[in-house]
């Protein structure tokens, strides 16, 4: 198992100031851990079940990020889990992830995702209608918004998702000139593990990483 010389290798070569996410969507349990025993602070996933699956076994020693799609019923699982939610994409999910955090007496750290490509069949919000959502989002209690969160399009050439982070960058970068309430502009979450390296260039500061980790799934 390569884990462990993978994650220092990366951990080695990011800037100083960029924080890894270790992507485990699909991963056991025991190789999760493996990652977080080789210094990986932040654990992102996709689904709920694998989560706590896998926080059974790691618990507190890593931060949990959550970076799939978030149902609103799956919210109050979530809420309780995962210490910052990074795909926040709509008013409607903003307030319910604000009502169960109200519940358990928790402020979420959360992301707005960013539709980069415009693609119709992603989620996210299209980047002219961040900043509109995020002013929104400013008046609940028990919601923080700490950045945004992108994907881009999917491309063999990792090169092509460049355009895709330079635009979610600027939005980035423009809201943060705007001091908006309850709003903390401090992560830029973008670059996975063929493009992380055009992300951090273009302005990332926090990489979520899968494959370059843990290998190919099987």
């Amino acid at each position: 198992m390569m884990i462990r010389e993978n994650v220092q290798k990366i951990l080695s070569e990011l800037p100083q100031g960029v924080e890894l996410v270790a992507a485990a969507k699909a991963r056991l349990p025991e190789e999760v851990l493996e990652a977080v025993k080789a210094g990986v602070k932040i654990v992102g996933e996709n689904y709920i079940q694998e989560a706590e699956r896998a926080y059974a076994l790691v618990g507190n020693r890593a931060k949990w990020h959550f970076i799939g799609h978030l149902q609103k019923n799956k919210v109050k699982k979530a809420a309780a889990l995962f210490d910052m939610i990074e795909t926040v994409d709509s008013i409607e999910l903003a307030k319910e992830i604000d009502k169960r955090c109200s519940q358990i007496g928790k402020v979420m750290p959360v992301l707005i995702e960013v539709n980069s490509g415009r693609e119709e069949q992603k989620a996210g919000v299209v980047p002219e209608k961040v900043e509109s959502l995020i002013r929104e989002i400013s008046g609940l209690q028990h919601i923080k918004v700490m950045g945004l969160m992108t994907m881009g399009p999917y491309s063999p050439d990792p090169e092509d998702s460049r355009p895709y982070f330079v635009e979610t960058s600027q939005v980035f970068e423009k809201i943060k000139k705007l001091n908006l309430p309850n709003t903390e502009m401090k992560y830029l979450s973008m670059g996975m593990t063929s493009s992380y390296q055009i992300a951090i260039a273009e302005g990332a500061n926090m990489v979520r990483i899968g494959t370059k980790i843990f290998g190919e799934r099987s």
